[in-house]
């Protein structure tokens, strides 16, 4: 007969390569803070529904507790044979405290076991995120405030565009960061949802009580059909869409890392604690971290795929297939808790290299827009404009030279309505000072971005500490 907590319909025990192939203890038992609260949660509801004794509760709780801090102190002994993180409390709890840990199952399942677990463990880690967003967030302001007055070209396609202020091009991140730090608010509200009680899939015959439950553990709501309580996976699968997008931006800060740290661009200097030598090359300095984070990136879209891809095709309710949620998502969880971290660390070790910055925008051909600008707000059709700033900058190009240098007598020949201030408008300071739109460049409108900032990140720390306010009831 087996020996398993479930196998009195067993007559042979299970092979020992199949009891490998299907434990998943090597991974879920990360969840045994989880576990250990969601079954003291249970206890203390059947005790108070009249299921179990307060005897049998008070031993279980009592049993658990022991189990908690043997586990934190690295004295508990994980078993494949038993499968799971669930199988593993569980008999250890009954061999400690005998027949009231057998009662403990009682309108329970594995199926709602693991998915609160698992509820509970996205929803932790999910702030655990969201501060890490908020100190990234956090260190991209202090850059920009930093280097408030430098002037950076900003290009499309890769080839020089407008000068911008730097601090602009650092708080477009800090917006990517905004939505990405509330996609996680949503994945956050999803995994807010407590499924214990749905048992297997049908829900259970004993008179329990879910609100208590729910209450206990700090959830908002609870699943209305137990079917979809234990089948749901949605929360995880938005949860490694959020991070995956949350990967891609800092994907893209990594690619303007790597090339404006080389000597191509020379924009920026990386702290020496974040970037590596070559074995070969002495000379070197490797920006690994932006490699390492714009690498992952793709290892992160791949646990979404390989997620939707494993319950696109599965029917209700619970599948064994599920146990596949969780590899990927502790790594995806594991990967981007490291990249924001390591980021904000890199971000605040920089060094801008302001006169490199300027000297790229005074030697190139970026304020050509505003030199159209400049005869578009003297009458002249923007069109007409553009191809009359279009023929300076084919001109310069032919004599060598940049719009600054050309002579007003050249100005002239190319349009009447060329005044002396134009060299005054066309002047880096002034074309980023002039794009003084709502969300543009100018020291204003950054100025403006930079309190925005600061109000959000106010609001967003405000969220966290409620949703760790919450935790700590549980804890």
């Amino acid at each position: 007969m087996s020996e398993q907590l479930w196998g009195g319909r067993f007559s042979k025990t299970t092979d020992e390569m199949i009891n490998e192939f299907q434990a998943s203890i090597s991974f879920d038992k990360r969840m045994y803070h989880e576990d250990i609260a969601g079954s003291i949660a249970h206890a203390s509801m059947l005790a108070k529904c009249g299921i179990i004794s307060e005897q049998d509760k008070q031993d279980i709780v009592r049993g658990l507790r022991d189990i908690l801090a043997k586990i934190e102190k690295g004295e508990f002994s994980f078993e494949v044979a038993l499968e799971d993180i669930h199988m593993n409390i569980e008999k250890r709890l009954t061999e400690a405290i005998g027949e009231a840990g057998g009662r403990l199952h009682t309108a329970r399942s594995r199926n709602d076991q693991v998915a609160l677990d698992t509820h509970m463990y996205v929803r932790r880690q999910v702030v655990e995120v969201q501060r890490l967003i908020l100190d990234l967030q956090k260190a991209l302001v202090e850059t920009a405030e930093k280097y408030s007055d430098v002037i950076m070209p900003g290009y499309t396609h890769l080839q020089r565009a407008q000068p911008i202020l730097f601090a602009h091009h650092m708080l477009a991140y800090f917006s990517m960061l905004c939505r990405d730090y509330d996609r996680f608010s949503g994945a956050y509200e999803r995994a807010d949802i407590m499924p214990l009680g749905a048992g297997a899939l049908a829900g259970t015959t004993f008179p329990i009580d879910r609100e208590f439950v729910a209450s206990q553990l700090a959830f908002d709501k609870i699943y209305m059909n137990s079917m979809d309580a234990v089948s749901d996976r949605d929360y995880i699968m938005e949860f490694l869409s959020a991070a995956s997008l949350l990967m891609v931006h800092l994907s893209r800060l990594s690619e303007e890392t790597v090339l404006w740290c080389s000597r191509e661009f020379s924009f920026i200097e990386l702290d020496d604690a974040h970037c590596t030598g070559s074995s070969m090359m002495p000379q070197k300095k490797n920006p690994d971290v932006s490699e390492l984070v714009r690498g992952k990136t793709g290892r992160v879209m791949g646990h979404l795929m390989a997620m939707l891809a494993t319950v696109k095709g599965l029917p209700l309710a619970y599948n064994k297939d599920l146990q596949e949620d969780k590899e990927g998502v502790f790594d995806a969880i594991d990967t981007v808790k490291f990249s924001l971290a390591v980021y904000a660390q890199l971000l605040r070790g920089m060094k801008v290299n302001r006169e490199v910055m300027h000297r790229a925008v005074t030697e190139d051909f970026s304020n050509a827009t505003d030199l159209a600008d400049y005869l578009v707000k003297k009458g002249m059709p923007f069109r007409q404009a553009h191809a009359v700033s279009g023929q300076a900058v084919h001109s310069c190009i032919e004599q060598k030279k940049w719009l600054e240098d050309m002579t007003m007598d050249e100005f002239k020949k190319l349009s009447p309505l060329f005044e002396a201030d134009v060299k005054e408008a066309i002047l880096p300071e002034t074309c980023v000072k002039n794009r003084n739109s709502l969300g543009g460049t100018s020291y204003e409108q950054v100025e403006l971005q930079l309190e925005l900032a600061k109000k959000t990140m106010h609001r967003q720390t405000e969220e966290i500490a409620g949703h760790e306010s919450k935790q700590k009831k549980i804890e």
